[in-house]
């Protein structure tokens, strides 16, 4: 998982980091939500740690601005914890409340559940499109300006990562853990080579190229 935490107590938030990271799973933190929300703009996450309590906007306000945007799942983790807060934490859109103290292998499951349980883009409908780039998840077809592209099936599914992800930084690891299952970096050319001939087949002989690489981050589509 690539987990964005939302905390502002630097020792809370250093030590879950190092927590989920010597469970393979990899971070990204900041200390409030303006931060937060801007870089759920630009890069893809599989699921959001939020505290409540925050300088400038609190973690209810958070989830208010993400109100009709794609998303990943918000686990609220605070310890403003009566009924009354968890309640207003779920109606303001979280998918998940803990309460501080908390046991870290609870939140680690609760989290990995949140992720398998989130539906992935093109559930309700399986076209996903971006410009005069077609993808038929159901029908495993890619159409660009009416050429149909002929993709193997790792090019594909890197494909659909980046384009459920559509203007954000998807990062190599991401990519290894959702396309190959890899929870960790193998030290080989292998997104390089793979993402090298997917932009090839899908950006060649046309004006605009749709698939970018972010130097030393990852990749974008759009």
């Amino acid at each position: 998982m690539r987990v964005l935490i939302v905390e502002d107590d630097p020792r809370v938030s250093y030590w879950l980091s190092c927590k989920l990271q010597e469970s393979g799973h990899s971070c990204r933190l900041v200390d409030n939500g303006e931060a937060a929300l801007q870089l759920m703009s630009t890069e893809a996450f599989d699921v959001i740690v939020l505290d409540r309590m925050l300088p400038g906007i609190d973690g209810i306000q958070v989830l208010n601005s993400l109100k009709d945007r794609p998303r990943p799942p918000v686990m609220v983790l605070s310890a403003i914890d009566q009924p009354g807060d968890r309640i207003e934490g779920l109606r303001a859109g979280a998918e998940d409340y803990l309460g501080k103290p908390f046991d870290f292998t609870e939140l680690l499951l609760r989290l990995e559940g949140l992720v398998r349980r989130r539906p992935a883009a093109g559930d309700g409908d399986h076209l996903l499109q971006l410009d005069d780039l077609s993808i038929d998840l159901r029908h495993r077809r890619v159409v660009r300006a009416g050429q149909a592209i002929d993709l193997t099936d790792k090019e594909f599914a890197l494909l659909v990562v980046l384009a459920e992800n559509l203007g954000r930084i998807v990062t190599r690891a991401m990519l290894l853990e959702k396309v190959w299952g890899y929870q960790f970096d193998p030290q080989t050319n292998l997104i390089d080579v793979h993402v090298s001939k997917l932009r090839g087949k899908i950006d060649r002989n046309h004006p605009r190229s749709l698939l970018r690489t972010v130097r030393a981050v990852g990749y974008v589509l759009g």
